[in-house]
């Protein structure tokens, strides 16, 4: 488990990165958020760091029309 500021940064880098898909795309606001989750479970913590590991995973996040 992460501490409250912890969790309070990772929920704010995924509403960042995600900014620009629609909120219907859950599959792959799931797909960020899991990568995110795995990059801070492996001790990246820092914003850019998490922030350049959500984008990565937007990019290849499957889609409705993929």
């Amino acid at each position: 488990m992460f501490d409250m500021a912890t969790t309070a940064l990772l929920r704010a880098v995924l509403d960042e990165v995600c900014e620009s898909i629609s909120d219907r795309e859950t599959g792959a606001r799931a797909h960020v958020a899991s990568k995110i989750l795995e990059a801070a479970t492996r001790g990246e913590i820092s914003p850019e760091s998490l922030k350049q590991v959500g984008r990565d995973a937007l990019s290849h996040a499957p889609t409705m029309w993929r």
